[in-house]
């Protein structure tokens, strides 16, 4: 425990250091492409029927004629980026809840298809989303994977976590997921452990339904994951959150997940061929599009407001969403390729070293010694590879990570106010330096 508490200390110092953005990046900064370089487009959908407590995704309630104006300007963003050069292979759209309008994401999906060279596309819903018509409409856009937020089978947990009124009991979340098993490539149940009324046997129900009566597709195991901005919501409904139980839990994980499934990335396990679970993970470089969506290019990442109405006047006049961002310095850039490659348990030496010019081992030496004493790596001529010991020491560097992801969410909401202001002060300078121009060309009076 004492290695885990000193890793826990050590990564919340790093990511405190290297989430934040700064003030002055706006409009369309986002790095341009480099030709024949592998894109992932991530779409942002922060519309919800209900605003979960444990949540700390960008996400509002769902107001049917607001959703119809947001994918109207989703789609113009879209566009944008094709003018700006941008392929895309893959696409990932996730929420909020992407299937709200079915219909309207539908349309921009096939809007994807028609401007890229999209070989895989993955989708988030929930489990009272999978209709027959809103699968066939999935079905008929090319998705490839559908990911349903289940989180539990356990009665009582989906009652605190305020989802089973709206999202179904255990029972027909099961005859939902039954209904699709074999309609996508992969059918992927989003679960997450560690909620703090969650016990083990609860947790063990969870998997023998998953790998026994569904022998679903694909599971990723979630370590729950808070937000100062859901705390407060939690303690009420919840309970508090803490970490002592997370690695005997995930070894139970661990241990079940061998018998049929293979793990893909240390909280994902497939049955099969596995298909998109963490797209940073599974792309070096991605852009995001909607409002509260995260890029990161050429070790640049931004964000795009996370204001409905800010967004959708941004696109309206032409510009992205994006309103900050940071270069990361080469150091950040190189523990940030450390975490999220090896997060998928394998990393080739030879790629990573010609990205850095030959100093990623040489830069974070400490980082690889010190992962190989505690027996979570080891490395042959070609790869690093996490061990089964290291894949829980990925699970806590990767909670961290994205628990510092979801402060820097907190922050973009604390900036809209900011955002308007510094747009009023754009917006006045540009009348001033219009006026300017005019009273110049039109000359003295009275010529």
């Amino acid at each position: 425990m004492l290695i885990e508490r000193l890793m826990t200390r050590y990564l919340r110092h790093i990511t405190g250091t290297h989430m934040r953005f700064d003030a002055d990046v706006s409009g369309d900064r986002l790095p341009a492409p480099r030709p024949g370089h592998n894109y992932l487009l991530y779409v942002h959908i922060p519309f919800c029927e209900v605003l979960c407590p444990f949540c700390p995704f960008h996400r509002v309630r769902f107001r049917g004629p607001r959703a119809s104006r947001y994918f109207a300007a989703l789609r113009q963003e879209i566009r944008h980026y094709r003018e700006r050069g941008f392929d895309f292979s893959g696409v990932y759209v996730g929420g909020g809840t992407p299937t709200v309008i079915p219909e309207e994401l539908a349309e921009t999906l096939a809007l994807i298809r028609s401007l890229y060279a999209v070989n895989e596309m993955s989708v988030e819903t929930n489990p009272n989303h999978l209709r027959d018509e809103v699968v066939s409409l999935l079905k008929a856009a090319g998705v490839n994977r559908l990911s349903v937020g289940v989180q539990s089978f356990d009665d009582v947990l989906l009652k605190e976590m305020g989802r089973y009124d709206s999202y179904g009991s255990s029972a027909y979340i099961m005859e939902r997921l039954a209904s699709v098993q074999g309609v996508f490539d992969t059918l992927n149940a989003d679960m997450i452990f560690n909620l703090p009324h969650q016990t083990l046997a609860s947790l063990q129900n969870d998997l023998e339904i998953l790998t026994g009566e569904l022998k679903i597709d694909q599971v990723s195991f979630y370590p729950l994951m808070t937000a100062p901005s859901t705390r407060r919501a939690m303690l009420l409904t919840m309970g508090d959150v803490t970490f002592r139980r997370e690695k005997p839990f995930y070894k139970t994980i661990l241990t079940a997940m061998k018998q049929g499934y293979r793990p893909s990335s240390a909280w994902c396990f497939s049955r099969g061929a596995a298909m998109i679970d963490e797209y940073i993970v599974d792309y070096d470089e991605y852009v995001g599009v909607g409002s509260g969506a995260f890029s990161y290019v050429d070790g640049t990442m931004c964000s795009s407001t996370f204001s409905i109405n800010r967004y959708i006047d941004q696109i309206s006049s032409g510009h992205t969403g994006i309103t900050a961002g940071r270069r990361l310095k080469l150091r950040e850039q190189m523990h940030y390729d450390f975490l999220m490659k090896l997060f998928s348990l394998s990393m080739d030496k030879k790629a990573i070293e010609a990205k850095y010019g030959g100093g990623f081992h040489r830069t974070l030496w400490k980082e690889l010694r010190a992962f190989k004493l505690l027996g979570a790596l080891v490395e042959d001529d070609e790869r690093y590879r996490v061990t089964e010991k290291g894949m829980y020491y990925w699970v806590m560097m990767m909670r961290e990570f994205f628990m510092g992801v979801n402060k820097l969410r907190d922050a973009m909401r604390l900036r809209i106010r900011e955002e308007w202001r510094l747009e009023r002060v754009a917006v006045a300078s540009r009348d001033v330096v219009r006026r300017t121009r005019n009273q110049d060309t039109a000359g003295p009076r009275g010529s």
